[in-house]
């Protein structure tokens, strides 16, 4: 399709791959958590990026997103994080996608897809998350042994970490029971395969939860999985647009739906076009700043679906000028984690809500 308007988001594919190579453990295997397009930075580039700079796993949340992975020609082990759906099993496994299993009906369900042949899957063990896994942890020698009665091998046991990035006692004592019910497993003459638990905080915080494989997700792309959690990471995407209308407008003047912004002196008005049907929240009416020739510039007032204004105060600006809505821009940045804190959300909202009506770009 070709691109008319000016409004892009680009990719370091860089950034992704030194930040793997931060994140991944010397003594551990990393998983690339690549779900919902790749927190928005697109599932196939960020894969094939982590996947080089020395990523061994996928990880993604829906069988779709799995078997669009396969179509892009990545052949690497990819894993769903949740049991698959009923009537999906067919397709996961012709896709080569590792399953994961917490109950009885995923059991008996992925057993009859199977239908003799060997699939190895990881099963999950719910120690306080309390979302999906199997429940009670202890439960895990019997279940683990059904797995393999049913014909099927058990390539590993997980489990999630609800709070590692601010509750260190809670993190602790999940790892503790997950650690336990291993130990129950292996008590039980069986073998749990790969083990692993850490998401980007614990990767971050805890380096005895690192076991055998790490699953970073929000990390990988630069963002920060808490507070103070960004540790030298960088930032993967920058959202850019320019300036198409310019206006001089005098103090008094209010601007944009509800006129909830009036101008206290007289000011460059820049109009920007992007809106919250591009995935720039319209909470962040009045609230954030974008970048225009290296400063910062307010929101004024209410952001609309396709376009926004900037109050550019008495700097004169031209049509064309870039703007950047998130990332760098001389030596001033905006990231997704100061966004979200304008509206009490959390980074990975920002970038998941990057529309797919922004076309992505590649560099690195």
């Amino acid at each position: 399709m070709r691109r008319f308007r000016p409004t892009f988001v680009e990719i370091d594919l860089e950034a992704v791959r030194e930040n793997v190579r931060r994140l991944k453990p010397p003594d551990a295997a990393l998983m690339a958590v690549v779900k919902a397009d790749g927190y928005g930075h697109g599932d196939a580039a960020v894969a094939r990026a982590a996947l080089e700079a020395g990523a061994s796993w996928l990880g993604v949340a829906l069988v779709e997103e799995g078997i669009g992975l396969r179509e892009a020609g990545i052949g690497a082990p990819i894993l769903v994080l949740s049991e698959l759906p009923r009537g999906s099993e067919e397709e996961a496994l012709r896709s080569d996608l590792t399953p994961t299993l917490y109950t009885e009906a995923g059991l008996a369900a992925l057993t009859r897809a199977a239908a003799g042949r060997r699939v190895d899957v990881h099963v999950k063990l719910d120690t306080g998350m309390h979302r999906v896994g199997l429940w009670p942890p202890e439960a895990a020698p019997e279940f683990c042994r059904r797995v393999f009665e049913a014909g099927l091998g058990l390539g590993g046991l997980w489990t999630h970490f609800a709070s590692a990035e601010s509750d260190d006692a809670t993190t602790r004592g999940q790892l503790a029971r997950f650690l336990s019910a291993v130990e129950a497993v292996r008590g039980a003459g069986i073998a749990p395969g790969i083990l692993h638990a850490a998401n980007s905080a614990a990767t971050l915080r805890f380096p005895q939860a690192h076991l055998d494989l790490v699953r970073p997700g929000i990390a990988l792309y630069g963002l920060a999985a808490g507070p103070g959690l960004d540790r030298g990471l960088t930032p993967a995407m920058t959202l850019r647009s320019q300036v198409t209308l310019v206006k001089r407008l005098p103090a008094g003047e209010r601007l944009s739906y509800g006129h909830r912004y009036e101008l206290e002196r007289d000011a460059w008005v820049a109009t920007v076009p992007v809106g919250y049907e591009d995935g720039y929240p319209r909470l962040l009416s009045g609230r954030a700043d974008v970048l225009i020739r290296g400063r910062r510039r307010r929101v004024a007032g209410t952001v609309t679906m396709d376009q926004l204004l900037a109050d550019c105060g008495d700097e004169e600006i031209a049509e064309g000028d870039e703007v950047v809505l998130i990332g760098s821009q001389g030596d001033e940045r905006i990231t997704a984690d100061e966004l979200a804190g304008l509206i009490g959300t959390i980074g990975y909202e920002i970038v998941t809500a990057v529309s797919e009506r922004v076309p992505r770009e590649y560099r690195g």
